[in-house]
Parts: structure tokens; C-alpha cells; sequence
């Protein structure tokens, strides 16, 4: 009988195996449409041109994606920190949850279309509309996520804490904050393909650097393997972020991994005991 870090290991391989054999067939079938001129190479360019562009354009590819990065770290910094305040003061006291929480949800209703050309035109190309709109969209899953975190907390758990003198600041450390990682990290790896999407619209409207501008002068130039070659690194940029968000996680709630090994070897032991008694 396997162990259970042994099964664990084949699942994963498992998963992984499985994604990549799709990728593989979606470039397959993308390529079989290219060459039996199904949609026209000037409209849908096939992988082999795509990867031909990114190669020739890569170091062009490479100064504007460090541009687009940049706004969305600072976007995402910002957006996280303002979220994380603005939970913990509406945790903390009822009335102002009660008076912004209606108007954070009205905030969403309004498309970020519609938000980056008011930026671009109050506030310039510069860096700044794009970093100010990456924290509009950051800020709302990031709020909303700690604040269900923070309100999901064991109240007997809290009781408890209270009758031993515990203030709340340690309840806060000791209970809340901890309760509500997962929901944090959970809205984090949302958050970070948002922020990038975001960078790249705000960067449509105006700008000199990032991949938003090179896409549209691409697109003026009817350079559709440009267009795609960029399209791919913006969908690398938002994996390599959540592929960090999700080791963070990781390194930050070590007892989920207990709690999957632990739950792991109780199904083995269940398992072990059914073969014993069939036996």
C-alpha cells in the first residue's frame, strides 16, 4: 500500500501532467487551424510566428513589462495595505462598517473602462492613474475577504481569550488575523491577475512605457503576432504572481500543510484497517 506523501506525490504529478497535455493540444489544434487556413494567418498568426515575435521582440517585450510590473506592485502594495486598514476599522467598529460598506459595494458597480480615461485625464500618462486604478480594483477583494475573515472568528474562542483577561488587540493576533489568512490569500491570487489586467487597460489610454502602449502600437502596425506574443507574457506575468502568492501561502499557514498531512495518514490508517478486517 502507497503512503500517503507517496500518493500525495503522484496526484500532483498527476495534475501537472494533465495541464500541460492540454496546453499542448490547444497549441496543436492552434497550429492545425493555421496551416489548413481555417482563419487567416494575418487574423489568428500561428504559434511558431507568435514565439518568432517574441523571440526578435524580446528585449523591447522585456523593458515594458518591467514598467508594467512595477505599477502593479506599487498598485498591489497599496491596494492590500488600505484594504487590510480599512477591514480591521470596520471589524472593530460596527457604525463604520455600516457606513462604508454599502458605498465600497457601490464602488464595484462602476466598470474600469469607464474609471482609467477619468484617471488618464485628472492625473496624466505618468505612472500614477495606472497605480491609482490597480488599487480601485485591488482594493475591494482585499477588504471584503478580510473583513468575512475577521467576522467567521470563533466567538466561543474569543469568550475564552476575554475571561482570561486577553485584550483586543491579542484576540486580533491570536484569533482574527490568523482565521482570516486563508480568505486573504484566497482574494491575493484574484487580486494579482486584476492588477495586471488593470496596468495594461490604464496603459492603453496613454503612456510611454508598458505593455498596454506596445500593444497598441502593435496594433496600429496590424502586427498580430506582436499582439499575441504579448497577450502570452501578460497571462506568464499574472501565473508567475499567483504561483508566488500560493508559496506564500504556504510558508505563512504551515498548519494547512499539517492539517493535510494529518487528515492524509488518517484516511491510510482507515484504509489499513478495512484491508485487515476483509482479511
Amino acid at each position: 500500500m502507497c503512503s500517503p506523501l507517496k500518493r500525495k506525490s503522484q496526484s500532483t504529478t498527476t495534475k501537472y501532467l494533465f495541464s500541460v497535455l492540454s496546453i499542448i493540444i490547444v497549441l496543436a489544434v492552434w497550429e492545425l487551424i493555421s496551416i489548413l487556413g481555417i482563419v487567416p494567418n494575418f487574423m489568428l498568426p500561428s504559434p511558431v510566428y507568435v514565439v518568432k515575435a517574441f523571440v526578435s521582440d524580446f528585449p523591447l517585450l522585456m523593458s515594458h513589462a518591467m514598467s508594467t510590473m512595477l505599477e502593479t506592485i506599487i498598485g498591489l502594495v497599496i491596494g492590500i495595505a488600505i484594504g487590510f486598514f480599512t477591514a480591521l476599522l470596520m471589524d472593530r467598529f460596527l457604525w463604520l462598517r455600516r457606513l462604508l460598506y454599502p458605498r465600497i459595494i457601490l464602488t464595484q458597480t462602476i466598470p474600469t473602462v469607464a474609471i482609467a480615461p477619468l484617471l488618464v485625464l485628472w492625473f496624466g500618462y505618468e505612472m500614477l492613474p495606472k497605480i491609482i486604478l490597480i488599487v480601485i480594483v485591488v482594493f475591494f477583494p482585499i477588504t471584503v475577504s478580510l473583513l468575512d475573515g475577521f467576522s467567521s472568528a470563533d466567538e466561543d474562542t474569543i469568550r475564552l481569550l476575554r475571561s482570561m483577561g486577553a485584550n483586543e488587540s491579542q484576540i486580533f493576533r491570536y484569533v482574527k488575523f490568523p482565521g482570516a489568512l486563508g480568505n486573504f490569500f484566497s482574494s491575493l491570487k484574484i487580486s494579482v491577475s486584476y492588477a495586471v489586467v488593470s496596468a495594461v487597460i490604464a496603459e492603453w489610454l496613454g503612456g510611454f512605457n508598458g505593455l498596454g502602449v506596445y500593444m497598441t502600437r502593435v496594433k496600429k502596425a496590424y502586427s498580430y503576432d506582436k499582439m499575441f506574443a504579448v497577450i502570452l507574457l501578460i497571462s506568464a506575468m499574472s501565473l508567475i504572481l499567483m504561483l508566488l502568492v500560493s508559496l506564500l501561502q504556504k510558508k505563512s499557514m504551515p498548519w494547512e500543510q499539517r492539517k493535510t498531512a494529518s487528515g492524509s495518514a488518517a484516511d491510510s490508517s482507515k484504509l489499513s484497517q478495512k484491508s485487515l478486517r476483509r482479511r
